[in-house]
């Protein structure tokens, strides 16, 4: 079945996989962005790209007259550090801006909502792996902002009939296997990227935050899943929401831990010669270990991920960092 979906957010990293997977499916795709940090060359040409700002409701008007049977949102400020310092600017993008959103929808009658949310929401672990029943207690700005929507998210469900799904990654890492996403991510903060950035000359130093943590070689262990296996998450929510479910709220994970020196080597074993790092004093506010379970995206979504053997993900980027 082909239908109509509009992609916010959708010339930027994740958004233009899911957009690459929706248009090779066959549906008709809008993409509205603003284009502050995504890329025009990232939206293949069988979607139709829209710039504005989800701020103005007149720009989401124009486009959801179109009825779209579903939207999905991926536009957001995201970096954790950032958020510290400039909340204000984190509450007007991505909490007022996605409220701006969901009721520009509910005037246009559209109905179903893919949302990406985050295991920021999750704060520290209480328990491994983490699971959906795990509390909610963010400890960076960034995350409270998707807790926020979430909480939202769920209040529009039962009071306006919004049927959603919020997906929660983990880290989301690599590029497209079939090379149909060729700019790289703008402004990226996490790990992957950075060693990238650092092997191809972009960056002079990489720092490893913390060598004394209570994991096999003293680095953090985080869980990293491919940014191919979370586009095709994100289309099997849209089905699931198409076929009638109405409140999904799943993680996203690979259920596998790697740390910060096995991800290093791993770079280095793809690209052929030693990543260069230092071991710097610890971070605040990071955990030694985040692992997912994503047991509920697997009976839920058939989410299976398989592409997240290192050596796989880092081969996915060096296209797009010209090495």
């Amino acid at each position: 079945m082909t239908i109509g979906v509009l992609v916010v957010g959708g010339a930027g990293y994740i958004g233009s996989h899911v957009v690459h997977d929706l248009v090779a499916a066959g549906h008709r795709v809008t993409v509205f962005d603003d284009l502050s940090t995504g890329a025009r060359d990232n939206v293949p040409d069988g979607a139709r790209l829209v710039r504005g700002d989800m701020r103005r409701a007149e720009d989401l008007d124009a486009v959801l007259a179109e009825q779209p049977e579903v939207v999905f949102h991926f536009a957001a400020r995201k970096a954790a550090g950032e958020s510290m310092q400039v909340p204000h600017d984190y509450a007007a993008h991505n909490i007022a801006g996605t409220l701006n959103l969901l009721e520009c929808m509910h005037r246009a009658g559209v109905t179903r909502f893919v949302f990406s949310s985050s295991a920021a929401v999750y704060g520290s672990p209480a328990y491994l792996p983490i699971d959906e029943s795990h509390p909610t207690n963010p400890e960076n700005y960034y995350g409270y902002t998707k807790l926020a929507i979430e909480q939202n998210l769920a209040w529009f469900a039962r009071l306006s009939g919004l049927s959603y799904a919020s997906l929660r990654y983990f880290n989301a890492t690599g590029y497209d296997l079939a090379g149909r996403v060729t700019v790289r991510e703008c402004g990226a903060a996490n790990l992957c990227p950075v060693v990238m950035e650092v092997a191809s000359g972009l960056r002079e130093s990489l720092d490893v935050f913390g060598g004394d943590y209570d994991t096999r070689d003293g680095t953090c262990v985080r869980d990293y899943v491919h940014v191919n296996d979370l586009a095709a998450a994100h289309v099997a929510a849209m089905e699931r929401l198409l076929d009638g479910d109405s409140c999904l709220v799943l993680n996203l994970g690979s259920e596998s831990g790697s740390t910060v020196l096995e991800m290093i080597a791993a770079a280095s074993r793809v690209i052929g010669r030693e990543i260069p790092y230092r071991v710097v004093e610890r971070r605040a506010g990071d955990p030694a270990s985040l692992v997912a379970s994503s047991a509920k995206a697997r009976e839920i979504l058939g989410f299976s991920p398989r592409h997240g053997d290192l050596d796989v993900i880092f081969e996915s980027m060096r296209g797009v960092y010209g090495l």
